[in-house]
């Protein structure tokens, strides 16, 4: 499958270039969301992509919207985005893209965390906490959570690095009401993702969603949600308490690059990222799409 790294849209104004989207204005009240087969892991975007992870990306997000639009709306506008921009620029948008509503973005990412991992695992074993959050005693590596927890993180630019941040810091930076309805809202939509996941075969360790206002102040589900990118998905068949399962997402890709070495030396996690071999180029690929093919049966 042919690769896209970046879009070149002629028809509309770019907005931004991100990790993986790149955004081009439609009027004032309304942006193109392009998903490249760009990838980005520990906060660096890599030199190469992966062929059709986009598509994937997009259509695994528009799986999801439909699925929890019950518990908030959400920023699509359901209007194809080929009609949006000429002929020639099909092919570039086509089945990768999503025209969505223009928010005003909370500069904040909601973390929902239903099992004992990452870096949340690593704060446990220094402090018995998770972002902040006191855990009960006993608790081993990838261990289910009694409930899920909300722990924020910042909104990074491209180039720097997500930074978890208390409930109370997100008061400071949204206001005390809006932090409390941007909590119930991710852990209810967590909730309920994950019990659809479960049917599948799939659980789903921890996600992040992303939110805006629209014009009546509203809050709105926005961006991307519960794909490989913004979730760390484990099959329940292999599952075991205590080990790290094996991931339907880009840890396969953030393994080799613990390992990777720039000018003989270990890499730094600093652009520019190491060049990715072809067999890792195609295992991660492989990842995105085992789990895709599972919720599609």
């Amino acid at each position: 499958m042919q690769s896209l790294f970046s879009s070149d849209i002629q028809s509309l104004p770019l907005l931004a270039r991100g990790k993986v989207r790149d955004n081009y204005a439609v009027g004032d009240d309304k942006i193109l969301m392009v998903a490249t087969d760009r990838i980005s892991a520990f906060d660096v975007v890599m030199g190469q992509a992966i062929p059709g992870k986009g598509i994937l990306l997009t259509q695994m997000a528009l799986f999801w919207f439909e699925q929890l639009q019950h518990l908030c709306p959400n920023h699509l506008t359901h209007q194809a985005p080929e009609s949006v921009v000429k002929e020639e620029d099909h092919a570039q948008v086509r089945e990768r893209s999503m025209l969505v509503k223009r928010l005003k973005p909370l500069p904040i990412e909601a973390v929902v965390r239903g099992y004992l991992a990452g870096s949340a695992w690593s704060e446990y074993k220094a402090h018995q906490t998770a972002c902040g959050i006191a855990l009960p005693k006993g608790l081993q590596n990838a261990s289910e959570l009694a409930q899920p927890i909300f722990t924020p993180a910042t909104k990074a630019a491209v180039g720097d690095h997500d930074e978890n941040i208390s409930f109370e810091q997100t008061v400071s930076l949204i206001g005390r009401d809006l932090a409390h309805q941007v909590r119930e809202v991710s852990i209810a939509l967590y909730t309920q993702a994950r019990r659809i996941a479960l049917q599948k075969g799939i659980i789903i360790a921890d996600t992040k969603f992303e939110f805006g206002l629209n014009e009546k102040d509203e809050l709105v589900l926005m961006d991307e949600i519960l794909t490989p990118d913004s979730s760390r998905y484990w099959p329940l068949q292999t599952y075991k308490e205590g080990f790290n399962p094996p991931s339907y997402d880009k840890q396969y890709l953030r393994d080799w690059l613990e390992s990777a070495q720039v000018d003989g030396a270990p890499w730094n996690k600093s652009a520019p990222a190491p060049t990715l071999p072809q067999q890792v180029i195609e295992e991660t690929a492989k990842k995105y799409e085992e789990v895709w093919d599972l919720f599609k049966s």
